[in-house]
């Protein structure tokens, strides 16, 4: 993608969008640290489900470890390896009242640190929580990097690194959601919506998509 298509390409997605959200369910960052650990390989509507039932019952780190390992399995069982992803959560809960006195960390070395969360899980948290331009580089924002031609990459440190040095300054903090959201309803993995796409005449796909 040229560079002098990018401007555009944003201002056309915030133009549809003006103030992107997380589709992920929170009320604090906790749980959004939470929600994010144990959405690996499973969808936001799926999360969603079971985080509904648990955050009523335990949306403290002490209070999932009141809760036990089995409680919490037993809360998150509709979740693709939810037993791993309650160890995770467990021990993550147990550094988080031991090292950090119950508070989410604001640095990506201290997020990193704890058990489950990854570079992606703590770009999320750094952006969505903290409001800060960090990109969380999902299959949905690694597809519409390469396809559109705005941050072409081999893996999805290097597609990071791109989206870091091509997103203008303006549309930093919001373009990780525009690009998720772009890739999971539009610029699909099978069949790209084109002609539902509001950036379609600053991308590169070729050739575009015709309606159906």
């Amino acid at each position: 993608m040229h560079p002098s298509k990018i401007e555009p390409f944003f201002a056309a997605l915030k133009a549809a969008n003006p103030q992107p959200q997380t589709e992920l369910e929170y009320t604090s960052v906790f749980e959004l640290l939470a929600a994010v650990l144990l959405s690996a390989q499973a969808t936001d509507v799926g999360v969603n489900k079971a985080t509904r039932k648990l955050f009523p019952v335990a949306n403290t780190p002490q209070a999932i470890l009141d809760l036990g390992l089995e409680g919490l399995e037993g809360h998150i069982k509709t979740i693709g390896l939810y037993k791993s992803k309650a160890r995770h959560l467990m021990e993550t809960c147990r550094i988080l009242v031991e090292q950090h006195g119950g508070v989410v960390p604001r640095t990506r070395e201290a997020l990193e640190a704890l058990p489950g969360v990854g570079r992606k899980t703590a770009n999320v948290v750094l952006n969505v929580a903290f409001g800060q331009p960090t990109m969380a580089v999902d299959t949905h924002i690694f597809r519409v990097s390469n396809r559109t031609g705005l941050a072409p990459g081999k893996n999805p440190l290097a597609v990071e690194q791109q989206l870091l040095k091509r997103v203008p300054a303006a549309y930093a903090v919001d373009s990780h959601h525009w690009l998720i959201l772009l890739g999971r309803y539009v610029c699909q993995a099978r069949k790209p919506r084109c002609w539902e796409c509001v950036a379609a005449p600053h991308c590169d796909f070729r050739p575009k998509t015709p309606a159906p």
